[in-house]
């Protein structure tokens, strides 16, 4: 098993900049990529953004892409989630996931709030 704790949500302006930390603890060395995602209230579930776990490589969505970063600390067992001029249309619950070794987003957190008022 993988527990993820998600942190750094919170309220800010539009325009404003806002940093997630995601922090991966148990079999964490099933981890072969770590993700984002977010559900707005009323909507489905939105891809974000991913990070392979060994080689570092991204992957956006296009409604973040150029103003949203991921990154992975594998030191740290930790992804982060630098968002950047943010829009209200950001605002939702954002959630970690990790894919293990054989199931694509087979761990979840308990996701953290991000409010943006425009």
């Amino acid at each position: 098993q993988v527990q993820l704790v998600e942190s750094g949500g919170g309220l800010v302006q539009a325009g404003g900049s806002l940093s997630l930390s995601c922090v991966a603890s148990g079999r964490t060395f099933s981890i072969t990529t770590m993700g984002w995602f977010r559900q707005a209230p009323g909507k489905e579930r939105e891809f974000v953004a991913r990070v392979t776990w060994s080689a570092g490589s991204t992957f956006y969505g296009d409604s973040v892409k150029g103003r949203f970063t991921i990154s992975r600390d594998t030191a740290k067992n930790t992804v982060y989630l630098q968002m950047n001029s943010l829009k209200a249309e950001d605002t939702a619950v954002y959630y970690c996931a990790a894919t293990s070794s054989t199931v694509t987003y087979a761990y979840w957190g308990q996701g953290t709030q991000v409010t943006v008022s425009s």
